[in-house]
């Protein structure tokens, strides 16, 4: 279960919290002041997630409480809990790094609905599209660690390495931020896929899950092709500035994954695991410049929606016995 702190020097409110929350997947911890609920997230590193501090109390106030938190786990979510008298406050805090404010007197059902709000927010927002943070809102637990078909898509640049030793650092990470992951990843998105990391110059993308649908390896495919059609626009702008070529490859890959949120305490992704993923990273480094390569089991799966050709011969991979047959993607079909 997540460990909730709850701190308020007045007992009546604390008592309130804990009423209110009793229903919720939660195991609640309270202090009295900020003192001792910094002693509280020292002693539950690992199981305290989330603290509602009240603004104004003895010794330190909610703000100074939720700064030295922070230092000591900066993944936690942080809420300021305030009357509307200091609500200005409340706004500037959150606008300064808080993850969200609460107001009292507060209705039960408001609070519940806010806490989870704004940590499931926190967590999911910078690698998810709308839709699915809409979806998960209303369900969280699909987010736990599960068994999951999904297709899962890697890019890379060729000659990265060797372009990235002659430029600057500054106009390496220019070159990647806006030329690169930012029109790619909006791609994903689109395309209800979930960024999962990037790597380097490699972006890995995952379609079915955290929330599946009957189309996943068509929406994969179809986010790929724009992918390639977005990176030679880009690339042929880039013929003006000496240096830089946006070539992409990607490989995709569909089967049974493990996927959930997984990490250490100050550093949590969501992810997947699986050798579906080894063998989509495998072809992504296979595939040439504008090539999308995917494995057997995803082209089967929309065989009358895409052109391709088989490869030839069938791709060894370590820990599979038998070779691995692709195909490449020739376009729409």
């Amino acid at each position: 279960m997540t460990g909730l702190l709850f701190i308020d020097d007045e007992e009546g409110v604390r008592r309130s919290i804990t009423r209110a929350l009793k229903r919720e997947p939660y195991t609640i911890y309270t202090a009295e002041n900020g003192e001792i609920g910094i002693r509280l997230i020292q002693q539950h590193l690992s199981e305290i997630t989330i603290v509602i501090s009240d603004f104004k109390m003895p010794g330190p106030d909610g703000l100074e409480t939720l700064a030295r938190i922070a230092s000591i786990n900066p993944e936690i979510v942080r809420i300021l809990l305030t009357g509307y008298a200091t609500m200005e406050s409340a706004i500037q805090a959150t606008n300064e790094g808080l993850d969200g404010f609460l107001t009292k007197p507060f209705d039960n059902v408001e609070l519940r609905n806010k806490i989870q709000e704004i940590t499931i927010r926190k967590r999911l927002r910078q690698f998810i599209s709308d839709q699915i943070y809409q979806e998960i809102k209303s369900n969280p637990s699909i987010m736990e660690p599960r068994k999951k078909t999904a297709t899962i898509l890697f890019s890379d640049i060729r000659g990265f390495t060797e372009m990235s030793q002659k430029m600057p650092p500054e106009e390496i990470a220019a070159f990647l931020n806006h030329n690169y992951f930012t029109p790619l990843g909006e791609i994903a998105y689109r395309y209800n896929g979930t960024v999962d990391k990037h790597v380097g110059d490699c972006i890995m993308v995952i379609y079915g899950s955290p929330i599946s649908y009957e189309d996943d390896i068509v929406r994969a495919i179809e986010s790929a092709i724009e992918m390639q059609e977005t990176a030679q626009a880009i690339n042929r702008k880039l013929q003006e500035k000496n240096g830089f070529r946006l070539n992409v490859g990607i490989g995709i890959c569909t089967g049974e994954v493990v996927t959930g949120v997984f990490g250490s305490l100050r550093k949590k992704e969501y992810t997947a695991f699986g050798m579906p993923v080894n063998l989509a990273s495998r072809l992504e480094k296979l595939a040439k410049g504008g090539e999308i390569l995917v494995s057997e089991t995803t082209y089967n799966g929309v065989s009358d929606r895409f052109l391709a050709e088989k490869m030839m011969p069938s791709i060894a991979i370590k820990g599979l016995r038998v070779p691995v047959t692709t195909y490449r993607i020739l376009g729409r079909a």
